[in-house]
């Protein structure tokens, strides 16, 4: 792997995949990030380390720009702008992260024998929680009768 750290632009493929972003007219972004989610949100067997890397830096994309959304490493993530993305995206980008963690996916099976393996994870959820946060316990409703 030509990765250095966990984050999700902290990786050759996800680097060269803003790089993509950043040489393409602005009006191909969204299609692009759209593609690379649906090729990890639908794998027809196992999902390749590049595709996955891939997703989840265009999945970092999309929670940018949530409004509980942390912006994206300027060092190796896109540096021009992109258009608002569509609101549909975020359910498309739990659905590659959430196949990005399966073990159909040869990334987190490379992760699992690395020393960072929970940091990975974490951040994985972390961005995946702020697309699909889980639903809180509903407390129970007081009635006076």
């Amino acid at each position: 792997m030509g990765t250095w750290d966990f984050g999700p632009f902290d990786n050759d493929t996800a680097a060269d995949f803003a790089g993509d972003l950043d040489e393409a007219a602005v009006e191909e972004r969204e299609p692009m990030i759209r593609r690379v989610l649906k090729r990890a949100a639908d794998p027809a067997d196992c999902l390749d380390t590049p595709d996955a890397e891939r997703a989840v830096a265009a999945a970092a994309l999309v929670v940018a720009q949530h409004p509980a959304g942390e912006p994206t490493c300027s060092t190796y993530g896109p540096s021009e702008p992109l258009p608002e993305l569509p609101a549909d995206l975020r359910t498309l980008a739990v659905d590659a992260l959430d196949q990005v963690a399966s073990e159909l996916s040869e990334l987190a099976e490379q992760w699992a024998e690395a020393a960072n393996y929970s940091k990975w994870c974490q951040d994985i959820t972390r961005l995946r929680d702020v697309l699909d946060p889980p639903i809180p316990p509903q407390e129970e409703a007081l009635f006076d009768i």
